[in-house]
């Protein structure tokens, strides 16, 4: 496994480093499910909002929650892995929760960031985390004709099955 997927418990003290030596620390969360190019355009511009990308990781088990019973296609750890290889990602880090406002407040980054399609309700609750801190929610513009189920829809559709849905 990569040296750059950390546990909870790893994360906590080398944010803790990071912080007391005034280095900005910048999260984005997400299944990456499908890694594709506007997962990759999103994360390079987050690195350059600040010093340590963090990305918080939805585990299988969180996916199926909010996604259903066919996803993830990639299991966490090869996810983890396949972002952790990115050289804009410094660490990675997989939380099993629906939010991850758990493993926010114990990173407490500077700058979280959101690329595409989110929920309000979701993004509402990160953003009163982030406030308790001083840290700051950024959200990028979403990069049309890219997303995880437009790719599984072009697989099906050339192999002749139905549209998956969600």
């Amino acid at each position: 496994m990569s040296e750059k997927v950390k546990t909870a418990l790893e994360i906590k003290e080398i944010s803790e480093k990071l912080r007391s030596q005034g280095k900005t620390i910048v999260t984005t969360n997400g299944a990456f499910d499908i890694l594709h190019l506007a997962h990759v355009k999103t994360l390079e511009r987050a690195k350059k909002e600040g010093d340590f990308l963090m990305v918080l990781l939805n585990s299988d088990r969180s996916i199926r929650n909010y996604k259903g019973e066919g996803r993830p296609i990639i299991p966490e750890q090869e996810r983890a892995e396949m972002l952790a290889a990115l050289g804009c990602v410094d660490y990675v880090i997989i939380f099993d929760e629906d939010m991850p406002l758990g493993i926010l407040d114990t990173i407490k980054p500077k700058i979280h960031v959101k690329g595409g399609t989110f929920v309000e309700e979701r993004i509402r609750k990160e953003k009163e985390l982030l406030e308790k801190w001083g840290g700051v929610f950024k959200n990028f513009e979403v990069e049309d004709g890219f997303s995880t189920t437009n790719i599984i829809n072009r697989v099906l559709e050339k192999n002749g099955f139905r549209e998956y849905k969600k």
